[in-house]
């Protein structure tokens, strides 16, 4: 004999009364298993999920995975764009140094043979300036320079005439450092190494402008050459100094030599400070095969005097540390 249980018995018990064949197709397929709870967890949660749902739950996934293979491919598409961007820089670069110097080797030909003219009458009547030669050499440049970068000068006024000697100084970050000061129409003298003068043509027209000689790690052609700025200095030439000695290999301000300053105190003449600013990033020093595109800019300072080297070459630094630092470069 069955009992069948009363309301009040079913109303006592914590689970919900029923058959016992309709809770277990509750349980297995989910009919009816939203209304059923065990220990406060819905059976709701155990059903397994209908066709629709499985196909919501698994579309996003197979969207994502389709995403991200359209990201990643145009991710690799504009890394390609970004190295083909930088080759075709590269090439580019290199060209322009080709061309630069296809067109610096043609003028020279033809300005050195004017030097070579007028080297007999610069000896008789300026022997220690030679303006005749430097202003050749100013229109080499200046033609040179003028196909490939643009030139900004500031501080003109701050230059002393061809007639006053001076000790020039200036930064070194590139090999057209040269050409950019050439442009000024200074009567300087360089000092270069003694392996410059062998180059055809460009080391011939160095030793007519009476550019100083110097074996480096040699000390005694070093006093040598020292002596030889004193002695041009005094008969009325102006000489140029790269205090830091060689370009900077890091584009930043390198530390002075005294050289240049030791011969303004012995000679009592005015030390002008320059700054070159973007060579560096035309021409890295190293890379004398390539000319990228920009600009340079030269910032002359005014004079300064003193009778004590190593005061003159802490001055003359910070002046131009500080020129660079203000343009965003670095100072060591």
């Amino acid at each position: 004999m069955l009992l069948r249980p009363g309301p009040a018995a079913a109303a006592a018990s914590p689970i919900p009364v029923a058959s016992s064949s309709s809770a277990n197709h509750a349980v297995a397929v989910g009919v009816g298993a939203r209304s059923l709870r065990y220990r406060g967890v819905s059976v709701g949660a155990l059903r397994s999920p209908s066709p629709q749902v499985l196909a919501t739950r698994w579309r996003p996934r197979r969207d994502t995975v389709v995403r991200s293979d359209v990201v990643a491919g145009g991710a690799a598409a504009a890394a390609g764009d970004s190295t083909q961007a930088l080759s075709d820089l590269q090439v580019a670069s290199r060209f322009r140094g080709v061309c630069f110097y296809l067109v610096t080797a043609v003028a020279a030909i033809f300005l050195f043979v004017a030097m070579v003219a007028v080297h007999p009458l610069v000896l008789l009547f300026d022997r220690y300036r030679r303006r005749a030669q430097h202003y050749i050499a100013k229109i080499w440049a200046t033609l040179t320079i003028s196909m490939f970068y643009k030139l900004e000068v500031e501080g003109m006024e701050n230059l002393p005439p061809n007639s006053s000697p001076a000790v020039y100084v200036a930064n070194h970050q590139s090999f057209l450092d040269i050409y950019t000061l050439l442009t000024l129409g200074r009567c300087f003298k360089f000092i270069s190494k003694t392996s410059i003068f062998m180059f055809p043509i460009i080391g011939w027209a160095m030793y007519l402008l009476g550019v100083i000689p110097l074996r480096r790690m040699d000390s005694r052609s070093q006093l040598d050459c020292l002596k030889r700025c004193v002695d041009l200095v005094g008969k009325g030439a102006s000489v140029f100094f790269f205090p830091e000695g060689t370009r900077s290999r890091d584009g930043k301000l390198g530390v002075f030599k005294r050289g240049a300053f030791s011969v303004a105190t012995k000679t009592g003449a005015p030390v002008i400070p320059i700054t070159l600013i973007g060579t560096g990033k035309l021409m890295p020093s190293g890379m004398e095969g390539i000319l990228n595109s920009g600009s340079v800019k030269v910032i002359i300072h005014r004079p300064i005097q003193g009778n004590n080297a190593e005061t003159l070459c802490s001055e003359a630094r910070n002046v131009i540390a500080d020129t660079l630092l203000l343009h965003g470069y670095g100072v060591h």
